[in-house]
């Protein structure tokens, strides 16, 4: 099975190179049902995984003059606050059972994992639908109201459960700013980086963590982004995304259901 776990992280840095986000969608489960960490566990370290594999992905990018700072710095500054707040002051307050009475128990855990799993379904069929909306075609008619109150979003969600909101940043970044498809990208993945790795410092003393594991586990993950970004200059990565969405559907029903159904028989 741990095979499979690190060549899944290969898989994790693919996914982002090509379509700016997603890899905190599959490292959070993988962690949790591949190497049996807890969910505030399993967050920490895709946090630390994504927020790596985006940096230096991000890195090929700043060479190249595609990330609008700007931008990055006015969505980014809100997704931090956004991400302390999480770390700093909901997680580590959420009881232990969420709910336990009238015969259901509803751990922190198995609401973290839930949550995920909503957020999995949700980005699905964004995925799936492939729906062209309007964007617009100057920076000057930007509410940044909405930008920054998206990029607070984007924060609560990275550090409460541990994604770095990529299937949200290119969007926002595209419908609200008018950014083409490939800069969104290049900016969506510094994003994910300062939030995903302040997500991570903030509370690395609050979970174990193995730097061998998670040092090796990046690098596969840095791979694979480099491979992602090199298949995105040849091809567009909105083709695939319709693929994946099918993929994170299939992992988000899962997780419904282990959670739900197969743990109670145990």
């Amino acid at each position: 099975m741990e095979i499979i776990g690190y060549l899944s992280a290969i898989i994790i840095g693919l996914v982002m190179g090509l379509i700016g986000g997603g890899g905190s969608i599959l490292s959070v489960p993988i962690f949790v049902y591949v190497f049996g960490f807890d969910a505030v566990t399993a967050t920490a370290l895709s946090l630390f995984v994504v927020g790596v594999t985006s940096l230096v992905g991000s890195a090929g990018f700043i060479r190249h003059q595609q990330i609008d700072f700007k931008t990055a710095f006015i969505f980014g500054v809100p997704s931090i606050l956004g991400v302390l707040f999480s770390r700093r002051l909901v997680l580590p307050h959420l009881p232990h059972y969420i709910i336990h009475k009238w015969g259901i128990t509803l751990t922190k855990d198995m609401f973290l994992l839930l949550l995920f799993a909503i957020l999995m379904l949700i980005a699905s069929f964004k995925m799936i639908r492939k729906i062209e909306r309007p964007r617009l075609s100057k920076y000057e008619e930007t509410n940044y109201t909405i930008l920054i109150s998206q990029g607070l979003l984007v924060g609560i969600i990275t550090g409460l459960i541990g994604a770095g909101g990529g299937f949200l940043i290119v969007p926002a970044l595209v419908m609200l700013l008018g950014i083409p498809m490939k800069k969104a990208v290049a900016t969506s993945l510094f994003i994910i980086s300062m939030n995903s790795i302040l997500g991570f410092v903030s509370t690395m003393a609050m979970v174990k963590h193995d730097w061998f594991f998670l040092l090796s586990f990046s690098a596969l993950s840095v791979v694979g982004i480099f491979v992602g970004i090199g298949i995105s200059k040849k091809m567009d990565g909105r083709k695939l995304k319709p693929l994946f969405g099918w993929i994170v559907l299939g992992m988000g029903i899962f997780i419904i259901i282990k959670e739900i159904f197969l743990k109670q028989q145990f």
